[in-house]
């Protein structure tokens, strides 16, 4: 976006850098999903083709029972992608529109991508449950504590 651009934004809408800022952190949970399943196809198509699989007659159930869990595990985090992390970006909406956006939220947006990426790359790797799992209660406390947060500061 150009100067000029941004510029008009900021004059027309009173929008800030910072609030602008918010979304940083949700195009990056965006990026993360893209290498997510660019991988798991990546595993797919390599698994079709060791295997000699048409990949037109397969079966979900089929593949299921072919996939290793270097194949189905890119699957299972894409999934994961499509669960805590939509409540994260409607959050940044929510803090975008009401005005909300500070540091505090900033902060923790980026808290949240970092363990939510550092589980992607556990789960789609050697896949620790437990150490994934940890990384995973870190970024979802980490987004109820936001989310509280803003209840908080709406309601009390």
């Amino acid at each position: 976006m150009s100067s000029t651009s941004t510029s008009f934004i900021d004059n027309a809408n009173n929008v800030t850098t910072q609030s602008l800022q918010i979304f940083q952190p949700m195009f990056t949970m965006f990026g993360l999903t893209i290498i997510v399943w660019i991988y798991m196809y990546y595993r797919r198509i390599t698994l079709f083709q060791k295997l000699k699989i048409d990949p037109n007659i397969v079966t979900p159930q089929k593949l299921s029972e072919i996939s290793t869990p270097q194949v189905q595990n890119p699957s299972d985090n894409l999934k994961n992608l499509f669960e805590v992390p939509i409540i994260f970006y409607s959050f940044i909406f929510y803090l975008f529109i009401t005005k909300k956006v500070n540091s505090f939220y900033l902060i923790g947006c980026w808290i949240f991508v970092l363990f939510r990426f550092l589980h992607s790359f556990i789960h789609c790797t050697f896949n620790r449950v437990t150490m994934r799992f940890t990384v995973y209660i870190v970024s979802t406390i980490t987004l109820w504590i936001m989310i509280i947060v803003a209840f908080i500061d709406l309601f009390v």
